[in-house]
């Protein structure tokens, strides 16, 4: 016996849309949200730290794709990748690693110009290729993350365009209980006043505040609205407890967003996966260099070629540099061929005189081309 159920279309009963849209010639049309590659976010499960596990240091200095910065502070936070305690709802759900920010001890209390600052930025091409209207109000992107703070209260965060005129959206958290793991969800609609151009430039921040100043903030900030950007209105003001809180921690992992009207399940990449898409902004480099006796003047220097094509032509740090001890040098520049040509970059070696041996050059560290 052969059964048919013979409908145009399939609807959960507290839709607004149809998720199964059948047509007369036996095909169909899904609305699948949870599908590959749907996560915009790199790194946010928090696996790749290229540059280092832990550092004091404001900026990009531990987990790839993502950076603490701070300012104002008695004492520099410290920024880690840690790794996620067994039996937690995080680890339960396939999570192994976090971003931990343990606070200073600030003795001189929160000033206005104060923060310590959690920032992730999007390339504009990426959003502007999501799938995302971004310019209807009824197109939606679904933001969601881990967090766990040792200090019992609400935080807050926004997203901030940057084509166009700079447009905002600040959301707080919730209030979230002491030494626990939440999922904090935002669905975000889309405003006619954004602008994402197709390129790979600046073009949407995701910043998580454990604290930002009064400098900054601003009672009457609507929540969970987009408005033109303020730099002194860009959240609600914030509780400052977990700021004066010495050596207060909070941590995030499963950053995810993606283009829907709900959060559907992380995303979760392989570690190759994830380390090729941060070589696109970080990767480390390694040079070297042998010259031969009565070697002077401009030398074509070696090349650099990377795992990965880089966003932009990058800029150097340098962990090591070593050369013969006979050998001296006035400068050394990077450039690339052309402007598009980010697989490779050289360095020209600049001799300030002969030399009467056999030398090398050796030098490695990171080349970064972050946003």
């Amino acid at each position: 016996m052969t059964s048919r159920l013979i409908v145009n279309s399939i609807r959960h009963t507290g839709g607004s849309a149809d998720a199964l849209t059948l047509a007369s010639d036996g095909t169909c049309t899904a609305n699948i949200t949870n599908k590959p590659n749907r996560n915009l976010i790199i790194n946010g499960a928090m696996q790749v730290a290229q540059r280092g596990t832990s550092s004091t240091s404001s900026g990009y200095y531990t987990v790839d794709r993502f950076k603490v910065i701070n300012s104002g502070t008695d004492e520099s936070p410290t920024q880690a990748q840690v790794d996620i305690a067994s039996g937690t709802s995080p680890y339960i759900s396939g999570f192994r690693k976090a971003l931990k920010v343990t606070n200073g001890n600030q003795t001189s209390g929160a000033g206005g110009g104060d923060f310590i600052w959690i920032q992730t930025i999007i390339e504009a091409q990426d959003i502007a290729n999501s799938g995302w209207n971004y310019t209807s109000s009824s197109s939606n992107i679904t933001l969601s993350f881990w967090v766990k703070s040792s200090v019992a209260q609400d935080f807050k965060g926004y997203l901030r365009s940057s084509d166009g005129t700079n447009y905002e959206y600040p959301f707080a958290t919730g209030s979230l209980s002491a030494d626990t793991w939440t999922k904090v969800t935002k669905t975000i609609s889309g405003n006619s006043n954004l602008q994402f151009d197709n390129n790979n430039e600046h073009g949407l921040e995701i910043n998580i505040l454990p604290f930002l100043g009064t400098d900054r903030t601003d009672g009457s900030v609507t929540e969970n609205a987009w408005a033109t950007y303020n730099s002194s209105a860009r959240t609600k003001d914030h509780t400052s407890t977990w700021y004066t809180t010495n050596d207060a921690t909070f941590e995030i992992t499963g950053v995810q967003l993606e283009v829907s009207d709900h959060a559907t399940s992380f995303e979760h990449r392989s570690f190759g996966q994830e380390l090729a898409l941060c070589q696109r902004y970080c990767q480390p480099y390694l040079s070297y260099f042998e010259y031969t006796s009565g070697a002077t003047g401009n030398l074509g220097g070696p090349t650099v070629s990377f795992t990965t094509p880089m966003r932009a032509a990058p800029s150097f740090t340098v962990d090591n540099e070593s050369k013969s001890s006979n050998w001296t040098f006035n400068s050394y520049n990077t450039s690339a061929p052309n402007s598009n040509e980010r697989g490779f970059l050289y360095f020209q070696i600049v001799y300030d005189s002969s030399n009467s041996n056999n030398g090398y050059f050796r030098r490695y560290g990171m080349a970064t081309s972050e946003l």
